[in-house]
């Protein structure tokens, strides 16, 4: 099945011209952005990732981030950036909430 429109991480962003929000499990709120590493990897792949911008309860600024680790590959970073952007946004949050549980592992 494909998945068109803005149900997906690139979708969204070239129909809505911003980041896709989300509340996290932990009821905060995020933003994903893509991030993309601007040099290649040993064996000359370059890295994408989805970065997470927590926000302050108005949503004024940014207090904090989570980011995954390289997710998708490619021999270019618009390769990379592209295969990154057919992310669902469900498969997103999953990501932001497993992040979450990561990080009260570790404080806990």
């Amino acid at each position: 099945m494909e998945v068109t429109g803005d149900a997906t991480l690139g979708g969204y962003f070239a129909q809505h011209a911003r980041p896709p929000a989300f509340e996290g499990s932990d009821g905060e709120a995020y933003s994903a952005e893509f991030y993309c590493d601007g040099e290649a990897t040993e064996d000359g792949r370059y890295g994408a990732a989805v970065l997470f911008v927590r926000w302050s309860g108005g949503g004024e600024e940014p207090v904090g981030h989570l980011e995954t680790e390289y997710i998708s590959f490619g021999a270019t970073v618009e390769e990379a950036r592209s295969k990154l952007g057919e992310l669902t946004l469900e498969e997103v949050k999953r990501h932001l909430d497993r992040l979450i549980e990561r990080r009260r592992e570790i404080i806990w």
